[in-house]
């Protein structure tokens, strides 16, 4: 098995796994919107994918966005989807992509990789904690508002 970094000309290596990662997540499988979603952000380069290979068989992938900070003036990254193929989980696919991931964040200079998972989401919980991330307790500084444009 193999991790890569994929350009715009490789996102149909991800298109399936990404689709399938969605549904997971309790959306309608729409493999035209998974792959006008990864195209778009491979095309306009707003996020980084890595992808396991398995010969040329995709079996997993995570996806990275920047997060800046102006105060800082620096760039981190949030870690915002990780998905292994049902019949390659705990067999380590998702911990070499998380390392992945935090090799390529610390060779660009980055402070952090942040991610968030579904709070009864327990094997992603405990695979982040034994790789080293640590739970956040709420930011005291600063308060998080949001306002929906769609309603």
């Amino acid at each position: 098995m193999t991790t890569i970094r994929i350009d715009k000309t490789q996102g149909h290596l991800v298109f399936d796994l990404f689709d399938k990662y969605r549904v997971f997540y309790k959306q309608q499988s729409d493999l035209e919107t998974a792959k006008k979603f990864i195209q778009e952000r491979l095309d306009n380069n707003e996020s980084i994918i890595f992808v396991t290979l398995d010969l040329d068989r995709p079996i997993g992938f995570t996806q990275l966005y920047p997060k800046y900070s102006s105060a800082r003036a620096i760039k981190n990254w949030i870690l915002n989807d990780l998905y292994v193929d049902v019949d390659y989980r705990k067999k380590g696919i998702g911990e070499n992509l998380i390392k992945t991931v935090l090799d390529f964040a610390r060779q660009n200079g980055a402070k952090f990789v942040e991610l968030s998972t579904a709070v009864d989401n327990y094997t992603a919980q405990s695979l982040y904690e034994q790789v080293g991330f640590k739970k956040l307790e709420p930011e005291t500084d600063f308060f998080t508002y949001r306002i929906s444009l769609t309603e």
